[in-house]
């Protein structure tokens, strides 16, 4: 049962007006507050004093933090970490670790210690990306994995990726979202929208995306063959919910494809993008993999 916020700010408020009131509460009463409340309250109450602080960092209080299965996480981590505390590997598994032999990354959200995920390249179903005349496998320095796929050409695009809501946290909104670039040479793209879906049991979320650069629509535009065929198809085709597409921060885009809630069910998430309405010719797309994580 978790204490409500009401409650906690109170009985904090109280200690830091007058700190008698806290000697009154047994320390096993107060660890076990904290610990139905939030990582980011923890952090909060061990300003207060000295005394909060070393209450709020007890292993007591970061066990509940972590994940349940997290032995089996530090068991799939590519390079060991060491830590003092649970606190101190609370923080460490905020930062992205490479698990499963560096297919994916794992990471806790600060502020909640959900978990998140991000399936690399290789391990996205990517149709014909095994036949070198259509994509490449190759490094790339600002890639988060050893390889990304790189688009040659192709007319069918379609990529595919699941993971277990079982890896996931439950009773949690996720989102899903595509981590790609577009390279100098990206052509045909844009030329119909992307349909972009998510599949969680009986719930399926549906929706489309224009591949393109924000400065650039234009540009790839003119260099997709028989345009005025493809500008017929435009009007034929249902796009249905659109879906975001922006810049982050290391250069990356990222495309929305849709997100779900998981209920705690044991099951897949299917997550897919593919344009495959238009029969033009289509390349320049660098996948860098998949994100998986919590949405508010």
């Amino acid at each position: 049962m978790y204490i409500s916020f009401s409650c906690f700010y109170t009985i904090t408020g109280l200690a830091r007006r007058k700190k008698m009131a806290f000697e009154l509460l047994p320390e096993d009463c107060f660890v076990q507050i904290l610990s139905t409340t939030t990582p980011r309250d923890a952090c909060r109450a061990s300003v207060v004093s000295s005394t909060f602080q070393s209450l709020a960092d007890a292993d007591a209080v970061w066990d509940k933090f972590l994940p349940s299965d997290w032995q089996q996480i530090l068991y799939r981590l590519v390079n060991p970490v060491e830590y003092s505390s649970k606190k101190d590997l609370f923080l460490r598994l905020c930062n992205p670790q490479l698990i499963d032999g560096g297919r994916k990354i794992f990471s806790l959200e600060k502020s909640t210690g959900r978990k998140c995920y991000v399936l690399s390249a290789r391990e996205l179903s990517i149709t014909w990306a095994h036949n070198p005349r259509y994509w490449t496998w190759k490094q790339f320095p600002e890639s988060r994995f050893p390889e990304v796929a790189e688009l040659r050409t192709v007319w069918w695009l379609e990529i595919n990726g699941s993971i277990n809501t079982s890896l996931l946290s439950p009773k949690t909104v996720y989102g899903a979202y595509l981590i790609l670039k577009l390279a100098p040479r990206a052509y045909g793209l844009d030329s119909l929208p992307s349909e972009v879906t998510v599949e969680a049991g009986a719930f399926k979320s549906q929706g489309s995306v224009y591949l393109r650069r924000e400065d650039s629509s234009k540009q790839y535009i003119e260099q997709v063959y028989c345009l005025n065929r493809v500008e017929a198809l435009r009007s034929r085709v249902s796009e249905g919910e659109k879906r975001g597409l922006w810049m982050c921060q290391d250069g990356w885009i990222e495309v929305e494809l849709g997100s779900f809630y998981n209920d705690g069910r044991i099951g897949a998430v299917k997550m897919s993008l593919k344009e495959v309405k238009g029969n033009h010719l289509k390349g320049g797309l660098i996948v860098g993999g998949i994100e998986i994580r919590p949405k508010y």
